[in-house]
């Protein structure tokens, strides 16, 4: 009678039961010492070497300044209501509170990145960031980014919001490239939009303007731009044109400047290369009376 008792099921049975109320036990003494528990302190982590947002602004943001935290009991804070108030900061990509058993609040915070900064025809300035959202400037630091003017229509209003126009977006489309291309991002400085509502690229060396037109084939159009600065600039120098056209895909169009010598009007330079695509590219010059 007593081999058919089945042992081993009865040992695993209180085994398991055993561990569930030491589990219970535990989580009880757990909870009675957070109750006791008091904040100590507010530690914050804010990583990368942008400022848009610092210690003293997060501290009033949380309520560290006027002592709401500090003093009081853990189990009396409410660490997600927390991480909404930082989330609602536009300079906030993401915040993560948590408190730890020492009665330390810890708070790991993601600024946003921007790429880009717009001043529109209405005099509004702001910024792009690295997802394509408008968030405002700061006054405590101004992030050393591409700029873009002139005939831009998008507005702002003073808030992370999406951007709306075409125009914006190939604008945003145009510095997310350059910024991750090494050579363009260092050499284009800024974007300007003119009356044809095209973009018009300010390089750093040189005194040309770089016509864009639309965000449409940029590996194709910086590409074709690469072959013409190694080809024909060596040839001609930097100062010979004002424009270098590249928004057709297919050819790269170079208007000389009017204080070139005069005893070059005319005169045609051929710089054929096969891209990607075996297609040929042509830089044909002119110049304007």
């Amino acid at each position: 009678m007593w081999s058919k008792i089945p042992w081993k099921r009865i040992g695993i049975a209180f085994s398991w039961v055993a561990s569930l109320s030491g589990l219970i036990v535990l989580m009880s003494f757990i909870d009675s010492k957070k109750a006791a528990e008091v904040c100590k302190a507010v530690n914050v982590y804010i990583p990368g070497t942008q400022s848009f947002i610092d210690r003293d602004e997060v501290d009033n943001i949380l309520g560290v300044n006027n002592h709401q935290l500090v003093g009081r009991q853990m189990n009396t804070i409410n660490i997600h209501d927390l991480e909404n108030k930082l989330k609602a900061n536009p300079f906030i990509e993401s915040a993560t509170v948590y408190a730890d058993m020492d009665g330390i609040i810890r708070v790991e915070i993601s600024q946003r990145q921007p790429i880009m900064r717009i001043l529109n025809r209405f005099d509004q300035d702001f910024y792009i960031d690295q997802h394509g959202l408008k968030i405002p400037l700061s006054s405590n630091f101004t992030a050393p980014v591409l700029v873009a003017n002139g005939n831009i229509d998008e507005l702002f209003a003073n808030r992370v919001d999406s951007l709306h126009s075409a125009l914006a977006k190939g604008l945003y489309k145009t510095a997310d490239f350059i910024r991750k291309d090494t050579l363009w991002n260092a050499q284009i400085a800024q974007i300007y939009v003119n009356q044809d509502h095209e973009m018009e690229l300010v390089p750093r060396v040189g005194s040309h303007k770089i016509l864009l037109g639309n965000a449409d084939s940029l590996d194709t159009k910086f590409h074709n731009l690469k072959i013409f600065y190694k080809q024909a600039i060596p040839q001609t120098g930097w100062d010979k044109y004002k424009i270098i056209n590249i928004k057709y895909a297919n050819q790269v169009i170079g208007i000389k400047s009017e204080n070139f010598k005069a005893d070059s009007a005319g005169k045609h330079i051929n710089v054929t290369k096969q891209d990607s695509t075996n297609s040929n590219l042509t830089e044909n010059t002119s110049q304007k009376n």
